[in-house]
């Protein structure tokens, strides 16, 4: 079986949560996984956490995978104490 990746974002450091937000938006017409680049992200603020949280529940409830590349040591471990890290995928 091959898994169609039809949306793929590059998330900006100064639009995290507008990111974010668009990529829980563009879920409806998703087939398949999403793909989120955080390359050009160094940490993540509370906001940003929340927004990941609202992310990864919306695509818990259409079934669709989230895939996060880039993603750099400092923004896992929050991923992993706010218990998220566990609801995505990992990409290098």
């Amino acid at each position: 079986m091959t898994t169609m990746m039809n949306v793929c974002l590059e998330i900006d450091e100064k639009h995290v949560v507008v990111a974010l937000q668009e990529s829980c938006d563009k879920l409806d017409a998703a087939v398949g996984d999403v793909m989120l680049d955080f390359s050009a992200v160094p940490r993540i603020d509370p906001s940003g956490l929340k927004a990941m949280e609202a992310l990864a529940g919306a695509a818990d409830d259409k079934g669709i995978k989230v895939v996060l590349r880039g993603v750099n040591v400092d923004i896992y471990k929050v991923l992993k104490l706010a218990k998220l890290s566990s609801r995505f995928a990992f990409a290098n």
